[in-house]
């Protein structure tokens, strides 16, 4: 809380230096080591004068560092000691590991620590159960299922292969891979191409039989592709316009890239402007014809460089 004009001392015990007294004179400076010391006020002071414990305000009285003994003192008087009790009603900070539940108002939450990234299922949070507070896992609390970002890629200039070669495994069953403002450096049509193995056997797969399709709808009408190649696929059928208005943008699910029993399938929607300044919108779909683990993919244009993209992997639970 705020003070207006003196802040109290906390939980500050102190004595006095010795005073001297003088004869004839009732008021004395009150020092602590040499400083000048401001008592909170008289009745928090303990001053003996001759042996005899002094009654605050009519005995003694105190201005700022000032104590004034209701009458003169003369040659022989003693003033045995002044303690300083400092503000007997607050305790001040606790010590470290002091303070447990019991002292603990229920009502009570307060933080120090923001999180960053998203708790982990153990983390506890705080609930208010009819008024008493009670900790409860995350686990108990997220929401399933849902999208859970893996990572984000950001491309802002030349890139020839925007590579996620990391976050792709069992630990989903499904993954979307969401495109957003991919933009080319010359008008060409984008690729995908899938990475196999991990570690240091990690590498893009341009020896299998990748089988594509596409329906494309544009303001002059729609077209269907059916294709297989060896080394990659081909998305939307004509090429990604590069004038500086111009982009793609997808949203593609990947299923089980992780299964070794299946042909892995990657799905999806996507948009464009194409060379000719048409609009592209339609679906897509890929049959990767191997039975091997998918754990990468690979964006790249059929020509150029991506001078632009955002490109996020999500795990879905």
């Amino acid at each position: 809380m705020a003070y207006i004009g003196k802040q109290p001392v906390v939980g500050n015990f102190q004595v006095c230096d010795a005073i001297s007294v003088v004869n004839g004179q009732a008021a004395y400076t009150m020092q602590v080591g040499s400083t000048n010391v401001e008592p909170e006020n008289a009745n928090h002071m303990l001053v003996s004068l001759n042996g005899i414990l002094q009654k605050p305000g009519s005995s003694f009285t105190i201005s700022g560092s000032t104590i004034t003994f209701a009458s003169n003192l003369a040659t022989g008087d003693v003033i045995d000691f002044i303690i300083l009790l400092g503000d007997t009603l607050n305790v001040g900070t606790p010590s470290d590991d002091s303070v447990g539940a019991a002292q603990i108002k229920n009502d009570l939450i307060s933080g120090t620590t923001a999180l960053t990234s998203a708790p982990d299922d153990t983390d506890e949070f705080l609930v208010s159960d009819a008024g008493t507070l009670k900790r409860i896992d995350y686990s108990l609390l997220k929401s399933t299922p849902g999208l859970n970002l893996i990572s984000t890629t950001n491309i802002t200039s030349g890139t020839a292969n925007v590579d996620i070669t990391s976050g792709i495994d069992s630990t989903y069953l499904n993954y979307l891979i969401q495109v957003t403002d991919l933009h080319p450096a010359s008008d060409a049509i984008l690729r995908i191409r899938f990475f196999t193995g991990t570690g240091g056997s990690q590498a893009v797969d341009t020896g299998s039989n990748y089988r594509y399709g596409h329906l494309s709808i544009t303001n002059s009408g729609s077209a269907i592709t059916d294709a297989a190649t060896t080394d990659r696929c081909e998305i939307g059928g004509a090429s990604v316009g590069a004038a500086a208005n111009e982009c793609f943008n997808a949203n593609f699910f990947l299923r089980n890239p992780s299964g070794t029993t299946f042909d892995t399938i990657m799905h999806g929607q996507f948009s464009y402007a194409d060379s000719s300044d048409r609009a592209h919108t339609g679906m897509f779909n890929l049959k990767y014809q191997e039975t091997t683990a998918i754990t990468g993919i690979r964006f790249y244009m059929a020509s150029g460089n991506i001078d632009n993209a955002i490109i996020k992997l999500y795990g879905i639970s």
